[in-house]
């Protein structure tokens, strides 16, 4: 075990250590209680794990000029925040020293230690966002370098309800902001209407991919205008030069659990201009000035998918 001495303050215990090129330190793992004073306050690196839930010790990262990157705190600890004091188990910064990311719990999933258990230990936050007060738990909040709000990602069968430019609406899993304030992109709880330049479709996404909420199915432009949609139930025909067209449809797949249940894959439908593009292919983008499009509800067969074979 060594000493080494940090823009923070010295460093005990150091057990493990990785240099930059230029002799800087990149990380490193400490196992006795350490200070280190930052422009948030005094935080003490994990040094030890308490509970089941924390069994490794985390290192702390550092930025090639010294900077800190990211630290796991040996307790839950408040941190004055840009949008209120909110309580960290995990930190990580940007290079100019401004918080990145907050993460009220850092457990380890593994088969002892699950979401759910995790869940059990997180407390519901109040704080402040562009569209004002909000309550919820969450797993994490991403800030822009300016400290405005970035995205706020919620734990499972947590929801929030905000409004947006196509009226109110309950979300679940994440909302992301624009450095403005105004809506990136959000998850919908239910199946909404949304109109498009092609007309009305129906958006959900039946498996939103990610454990974070910095990227959602309804993704808006910055003036509010639909930018790409998720859906299970529209189909859009695409006609093409002379008689020719093409059907752009949810796909199916299996349930997971492999019994004979079908379950739909989302069709992303993505705005840019005049132009749609289907899939996320640059292969299936059309220009809507020179194809004509027709919004086809489709015929369910599908069901939602299971995530408990036991159900």
């Amino acid at each position: 075990m060594t000493n080494t001495s940090t823009l923070y303050g010295d460093l005990s215990g150091v057990e493990f250590r990785s240099l930059f090129s230029n002799g800087k330190m990149d990380g490193c793992l400490v196992t006795q209680p350490n200070t280190l004073t930052t422009p948030y306050g005094s935080l003490v690196p994990q040094y030890e794990a308490e509970d089941m839930g924390r069994r490794t010790v985390k290192p702390i990262y550092f930025y090639k000029d010294g900077s800190l990157k990211s630290i796991a705190l040996q307790s839950q600890t408040m941190l004055d925040t840009p949008v209120g004091s909110v309580p960290a188990e995990l930190v990580t910064f940007h290079k100019s020293g401004s918080i990145k990311r907050v993460f009220p719990l850092d457990g380890k999933l593994s088969g002892f230690w699950g979401w759910k258990n995790e869940f059990a230990l997180a407390t519901e936050l109040t704080f402040q966002s562009p569209l004002g007060t909000m309550s919820a738990k969450v797993i994490g909040l991403q800030f822009y370098e300016s400290g405005a709000l970035k995205s706020i990602t919620l734990w499972p069968g947590q929801t929030l309800t905000i409004p947006t430019p196509m009226g109110e609406i309950s979300i679940r899993k994440g909302l992301a902001f624009y450095e403005s304030g105004a809506i990136r992109s959000f998850e919908p709880l239910t199946k909404i209407d949304i109109q498009t330049p092609l007309g009305t479709i129906t958006s959900y996404d039946n498996e939103p991919n990610g454990i974070h909420g910095d990227i959602n199915s309804v993704q808006l432009s910055e003036d509010g205008s639909i930018e790409a949609l998720s859906t299970v139930d529209h189909a859009v025909e695409v006609s093409l030069s002379g008689a020719n067209s093409e059907l752009f449809r949810p796909g199916v797949k299996n349930n997971v659990c492999g019994d004979e249940r079908k379950v739909s894959v989302p069709m992303k439908v993505r705005f840019d201009k005049r132009v749609v593009m289907f899939h996320d292919n640059p292969k299936f983008s059309f220009d809507m000035e020179h194809y004509r499009f027709a919004v086809m509800k489709m015929d369910k067969t599908t069901k939602e998918p299971l995530y408990s074979c036991a159900e």
